[in-house]
């Protein structure tokens, strides 16, 4: 089972940064306390008119004092989120029962140890992308989830934190299927498969946004990998990738898209991915990814200056404190 297990020190990113010592060339740091809030919304606001006071009652001139009528409350500017913009392709029932079998996150659920978890881990890739903004505005909205090897649980990871960042008030997440050889998102979803972004690539008659998936998970809407083929690295390596990135988050200006590829040291693709993207998530298993294989992982992916940690399946120490202990979860099996 893949999951992300708390100890009794701070969030997975931190955690990875003890157990591996990376600090040179990874960002993987403590989130200030300051610091845990999503990004300002900067959207319109709406105009309402402010209503007048009263003026004092004239009284008749017999001595009598004028009494002044209290002021009318101020009506104050409301501010107005993106509307979210229609998914011009199919549109999908995720089923909540197969998100409980496969131990994923379910939206509207009481928070538990899982929850928390993840919503530490996509404030810190949000913190990111709030200062990427400011240099590269499109790859700020663009991340990778990889890992080293195969059984990681990158794409448990990738589901989890495409929910959890769906979640946000200002955000729209697409989820893209890019493991071309093993894809597993709409499956383990319960979504029927179809067209998708290898589709895309390889003719460019096909709409991209066609081929997106809307779900009933408000702000979250999934693309499949599409047909398999054996040119897959060299349709993604092709100059129509960032035509077609840049597509995908022009047709939505409050759309993040995470990418869960291949596994970097198994197949190419991850490498190739990282070119487009404005960080990198990178699954590491406590149990099982050795430190070798990390220094290998972040050299394929040398393409990304931003590469984060996210430690899974760690285990919790007897006592120690978890996240579900306030939640009165004590005894959750997560």
């Amino acid at each position: 089972m893949n999951k992300p297990i708390i100890t009794k020190k701070g969030s997975l990113l931190e955690r990875a940064a003890e157990v591996y010592d990376f600090s040179a060339r990874l960002n993987a740091r403590a989130i200030p306390e300051s610091d845990l809030q999503a990004p300002p919304v900067r959207t319109p606001v709406a105009s309402v008119p402010v209503a007048e006071a009263p003026q004092p009652v004239e009284t008749p001139r017999t001595g009598a004092v004028p009494v002044e009528m209290p002021a009318a409350p101020v009506a104050r500017p409301v501010p107005v989120l993106p509307a979210a913009l229609p998914v011009p392709g199919r549109q999908a029932n995720i089923d909540r029962d197969l998100l409980a079998e496969n131990q994923l996150l379910i939206p509207g659920a009481p928070i538990g140890v899982l929850a928390e978890e993840f919503r530490l881990a996509k404030r810190q890739l949000l913190l990111t992308a709030r200062q990427l903004n400011k240099q590269e505005p499109d790859k700020a909205r663009t991340i990778l989830v990889c890992s080293a090897k195969p059984g990681d649980g990158k794409t448990y990871c990738a589901i989890n934190l495409a929910i959890s960042m769906a979640a946000e008030r200002d955000t729209r997440v697409l989820l893209v299927d890019a493991d071309f050889a093993k894809p597993g998102i709409m499956a383990r979803l319960g979504v029927a498969d179809g067209p998708g972004l290898l589709d895309a690539l390889g003719d460019p008659a096909i709409d991209i946004e066609k081929c997106v998936v809307g779900t009933d998970i408000p702000n979250l809407s999934l693309l499949p990998a599409g047909a398999q083929t054996n040119a897959d690295v060299e349709l993604i390596a092709s100059g129509r990738t960032p035509e077609l990135i840049a597509r995908l988050l022009a047709a939505d200006p409050g759309r993040v898209v995470i990418f869960d590829s291949p596994p970097a040291l198994s197949a190419s693709p991850a490498s190739v991915l990282a070119l487009h993207v404005g960080q990198v998530m990178l699954v590491v298993r406590a149990d099982k990814t050795s430190e070798g294989e990390i220094r290998d992982t972040v050299q394929r992916l040398d393409g990304c200056e931003h590469i984060q940690l996210l430690l899974n399946s760690v285990s919790f120490a007897p006592g120690g404190a978890r996240f579900g202990s306030y939640y009165g979860q004590e005894d959750e099996g997560q």
